[in-house]
């Protein structure tokens, strides 16, 4: 079962990305996010197995903007599993529903740094050759972006603008 998270599942969620990643940063990313005005609570996604939170996805709202303007877009970070529940599917689970989640709510781009063999399975294309540039060093090819709807990336170009918690917790 994939639902939103609840305030009672933070400290499981903590947890997860934890474990999952061998170090609190992302965990303490997730936290700082909640109190951000680019939190969008329907975007906070938790996997749950025999009702234990097992994973969690968070979707937050970025800018990619150029010196004269600017277009909404979200971010896919963190996803995490639980390593004894991962390779059975619940992160792919995850990001799609989040991806329906988030074309529901009229939301049109999304931008991941991800692996390159896992986010083009859900429609990630490389963000470079469309003209979305990130705001640090990374690998053109784990630096995706995924239309939601069609026509979305039309127009869209310049850099991704993260909210500020992103850098404010070392990773």
């Amino acid at each position: 079962m994939i639902r939103p998270e609840r305030r009672k599942d933070h400290e499981a969620i903590f947890k997860i990305n934890e474990s999952a990643f061998g170090r609190p940063h992302e965990a303490l990313l997730v936290d700082a996010l909640r109190r951000s005005p680019a939190f969008i609570p329907r975007l906070s996604l938790v996997a749950l197995e025999s009702r234990q939170v097992v994973g969690h996805i968070l979707f937050t709202a970025v800018e990619v903007s150029t010196a004269t303007d600017s277009h909404p877009a979200l971010t896919l970070a963190p996803m995490a599993v639980l390593p004894a529940f991962q390779r059975r599917g619940i992160g792919s689970s995850l990001v799609r529903r989040g991806l329906d989640d988030a074309r529901e709510l009229g939301h049109g781009v999304v931008i991941v740094v991800g692996h390159p063999g896992y986010y083009p399975r859900f429609g990630f294309v490389p963000a470079g050759p469309l003209g979305i540039r990130a705001p640090f060093e990374v690998s053109s090819v784990t630096f995706m972006a995924l239309e939601l709807r069609p026509g979305a990336l039309r127009g869209v170009r310049g850099e991704v603008r993260y909210p500020p918690e992103f850098a404010e917790v070392e990773g």
